[in-house]
């Protein structure tokens, strides 16, 4: 069976069903923040350490596979649906996902509605960009109900999937208009926060997951998804979320362009609250957002993305009698050394991102398959490793990035 083919022209893989043997990933971001998407949306977030900063939950070994990531849910007069199939997996009409160099496009369409999402993770940008194009390819009106879905990760992601008598009590969140916080433990112990933004006005807001989901549901049928509107739920410990509720009205031909941002944000110990001391100083996340906050911006920031790829991967380009040796050398086999240069395989859908850390030897060894390409940021890779060692000449087999 044929899942999907490359376009070369493009860079990318284009996915043609969501029921791939296995989900197929790609890796957003290449300096600070990264995220792991599959091709029906599934995946995590996290800045530096996927260990100790995770943004974004996700379960391994779960059953049905890939549970949990960046979810956007379509009521459309009683058909619930997702523009990447999972979780509902209602039969979808239409399905693509277009895995590029550092960016991944979803297309869905259902009962004469399409949906096109764009994550990215611009360059210098500590955050991930998810533009969502909905149109409304019928000869009549069509009014529908959109909520988008994640789950916050109480940052130590170990932590987070063993200690739940103690973390059943630490989730917090603030919602500011259109902007949901996780703020659990900046009080008291931490300068970090997350966020999830869109650039329009809400109708809701759950950031309760099992009000939004139910104690007996699952992503695959959230009970306010079902209901059609949100319970504006405020989360105070268990499991905090970040759902936006928004009705929409398109008319026939019409679209309309949503753009959600997550994002991390660090603030001085002197300057995390506002002045009531309660508040958190959101003036950071707000220019986070404004830089993102139209489909002009947008654009111009993936093009960027693009255009750094482009003088990436012209350093080094071969020709030879076989397109596909070409296609291997000239961009895939250079992408994925540069996705384990910057995580040296301590996340993906088999390293949990958890234990292992990065290892001194294999991020030695990762340095081989890109210093022609960043020689400064190898330079740097191989001052972070020689900082491990011990007079001795002995080192640490791997460690955390933040420790």
């Amino acid at each position: 069976m044929k899942f999907g083919h490359f376009d070369d022209l493009n860079r990318e893989y284009v996915i043609e069903t969501p029921k791939t043997p296995y989900p197929w990933i790609n890796y957003l971001g290449s300096e600070a923040f990264f995220g792991l998407i599959s091709n029906t949306a599934g995946g995590y977030n996290f800045y530096k350490d996927a260990r100790l900063r995770r943004i974004t939950r996700y379960r391994y070994n779960n059953v049905p596979i890939d549970m949990g990531g960046r979810y956007f849910y379509i009521n459309d007069n009683g058909t619930v649906w997702n523009p990447g199939w999972s979780p509902v997996k209602t039969e979808l009409d239409a399905y693509e996902c277009r895995h590029g160099m550092g960016y991944t496009i979803i297309k869905g369409k259902k009962n004469d509605l399409s949906a096109e999402v764009t994550f990215f993770v611009p360059n210098g940008y500590d955050g991930e960009v998810q533009q969502v194009v909905l149109k409304n390819e019928g000869a009549s009106a069509k009014t529908f109900k959109f909520f988008s879905f994640a789950e916050w990760c109480l940052w130590d992601a170990q932590d987070d999937c063993t200690n739940f008598q103690r973390n059943f009590s630490t989730g917090r969140v603030e919602v500011d208009g259109s902007v949901i916080y996780h703020k659990t433990e900046y009080r008291d112990r931490r300068n970090h926060y997350a966020f999830y933004s869109v650039n329009d006005a809400i109708d809701g807001y759950d950031t309760d997951r099992d009000a939004f989901i139910g104690l007996y549901n699952g992503f695959n049928n959230p009970e306010a998804v079902l209901a059609g509107k949100a319970t504006n739920s405020f989360a105070d410990g268990w499991s905090p979320i970040a759902s936006h509720y928004k009705e929409i009205t398109l008319a026939a031909g019409e679209s309309k362009t949503l753009i959600f941002i997550l994002g991390y944000v660090e603030m001085p110990v002197d300057q995390k609250f506002e002045a009531d001391g309660k508040t958190i100083n959101k003036v950071k996340a707000k220019a986070m957002i404004e830089k993102f906050d139209t489909p002009e911006k947008v654009a111009e920031g993936l093009s960027d993305l693009k255009a750094s790829w482009d003088k990436l991967l012209g350093i080094l380009n071969v020709t030879t009698p076989d397109d596909k040796v070409d296609r291997m050398v000239n961009i895939w086999n250079q992408y994925q050394c540069m996705v384990t240069f910057n995580l040296s395989r301590s996340a993906s859908y088999f390293e949990s991102g958890i234990g292992r850390g990065m290892g001194f030897r294999d991020s030695n060894q990762d340095i081989l398959g890109f210093v022609h390409q960043i020689p400064d940021r190898a330079k740097e890779r191989i001052i972070d490793i020689a900082s491990t060692q011990f007079p001795d000449g002995g080192c640490y087999h791997q460690y955390q990035p933040l420790t």
